[in-house]
């Protein structure tokens, strides 16, 4: 790659604000809950028929949004910069060993300690494996679009972002479907293989291609129609997942109504996954003498979820009035506020790790 084809790789990677929507994500998800357990509640007889409209298992008005939801984030990763990952072996090693080995096997342990066990007298005994299900979905799936948020807050090397960020959702098309088969297996949670493998071509394979071909489309009329392109499809995926939300909590919104201590509860595994993963690969970073502004992205990748993933493919699986479905969502839902945290800690520790 030339210095130019870098420099333009970095803006891309690295120069994009967080957006309003973005930025207070977490209120929008709450009133969403509202807006749709009361539209739940006053229409059911919609949301009903919403529900019906499936085809193979897949629900039509969902799958669309999702691919809105997705496609865009997808369109800003460059498969090009893979070849990148070789000047940070180390750093690319430590995000593959915490995405892969430890983030989705820890996150169905703490599934089981705290779901099945510690916090089982206080949640639907009919949905625990469910709610585990939904866990796991979400640990599975490595963050993609929001790791470049993160990564600029913490002063993250653009194109080791970049990279790992292609890495990783590379390896996620072949590695999605049987982890996630694994470890439902081990949690005693039947999952037809079909099912899931329509899943993963449907809300992986297919828009990886599709958004791909959108790039090349955008990049051979230049960097400026790419970035002016983004600008504008980039508010479609946080309207097209509130939209989901709003269906999601339709048919959620009895059990929420009966049990509004479930979300807090779900929480808790989310974020002791979240700050445990996300230590892991900074310490891991800091022994392998990896630079601070590769060890940030390698941390926060670690940490976050491709959450709108997760919630495709929950409600696919299992349907909108699952536990699993609604695991998803609080993960949505304690994203941002949760990951800034991380951020300032890492910005803060700066001085630590480099001594």
């Amino acid at each position: 790659m030339s210095s130019v084809q870098c420099e333009v790789t970095a803006k891309v990677a690295a120069g994009v604000p967080m957006s309003f929507f973005e930025r207070y994500l977490t209120v929008w998800v709450f009133l969403c809950i509202l807006v749709g357990i009361v539209a739940g509640q006053m229409a059911p007889t919609v949301f009903q028929a919403i529900g019906r409209m499936e085809f193979a298992q897949v629900n039509l008005p969902v799958g669309l949004l999702i691919w809105v939801m997705i496609i865009p984030m997808l369109v800003k990763v460059d498969f090009g910069a893979l070849h990148e990952v070789r000047q940070h072996v180390r750093g690319i090693g430590v995000t593959l060993f915490v995405n892969w080995l430890v983030k989705p096997f820890s996150m169905a342990f703490l599934g089981w300690l705290f779901v099945r066990h510690l916090f089982a007298p206080m949640l639907p005994a009919g949905q625990l494996d469910s709610y585990i299900a939904g866990l796991i979905l979400l640990a599975a799936a490595p963050c993609t679009a929001m790791v470049f948020v993160w990564s600029r807050l913490s002063n993250g090397d653009p194109l080791f972002t970049l990279s790992q960020v292609a890495l990783n959702d590379m390896i996620m098309v072949f590695a999605f479907a049987p982890i996630v088969a694994f470890l439902l297996g081990i949690s005693s949670i039947t999952v037809p293989w079909d099912t899931l493998l329509t899943s993963v071509l449907l809300y992986i394979v297919i828009p990886v291609i599709l958004a791909q071909l959108w790039r090349k489309s955008l990049m051979s009329k230049g960097q400026a129609a790419f970035d002016v392109a983004m600008a504008k499809i980039g508010p479609w995926s946080i309207s097209a997942l509130l939209a989901t939300l709003v269906l999601l909590f339709a048919f959620q919104g009895e059990a929420i109504i009966r049990q509004p201590l479930v979300i807090a509860l779900l929480a808790v595994p989310i974020l002791i996954q979240v700050f445990f993963n996300s230590a892991l690969a900074y310490w891991l970073n800091k022994i392998s003498g990896e630079k601070h502004n590769v060890a940030c992205p390698s941390a926060l990748i670690g940490a976050s979820n491709f959450f709108e993933l997760a919630v495709a493919a929950a409600i696919s699986l299992f349907g909108f009035e699952s536990g699993a479905a609604l695991a998803t969502v609080v993960g949505v839902l304690i994203e941002v506020p949760v990951m800034l945290l991380v951020v300032k800690v890492v910005n803060a520790s700066k001085e630590w790790y480099e001594a």
